[in-house]
């Protein structure tokens, strides 16, 4: 299943993995790029809360917003290598 969805998000992913050069990686990176993934989301779900309440459009650009940086938080510490999440944290 890994597999299948890193090939499926491999635009993403490629794009944080590319490169050679040395990083410094902790585990504490990973756990904490989820949590900020999370608090992305659940940002983009109040802003569509509110923004349907309060019938405004302008709402939808920091749902969108919020919603593609927690995907992509999200997609790299679930999926991508050290090096991806080293690179997200931009760590040299």
């Amino acid at each position: 299943m890994k597999t299948a969805l890193r090939k499926r998000l491999s635009l993403i992913l490629n794009h944080f993995e590319s490169g050679n050069d040395f990083y410094v990686y902790k585990p504490s990176h990973r756990k904490i790029l989820l949590v900020m993934g999370g608090l992305f989301l659940m940002l983009s779900i109040v802003s569509l809360i509110t923004t349907v309440i309060a019938a405004q459009w302008a709402g939808v650009l920091p749902i969108s917003i919020f919603f593609i940086g927690g995907f992509i938080c999200m997609t790299v510490g679930f999926l991508g290598s050290d090096h991806a999440v080293a690179k997200m944290w931009g760590s040299k």
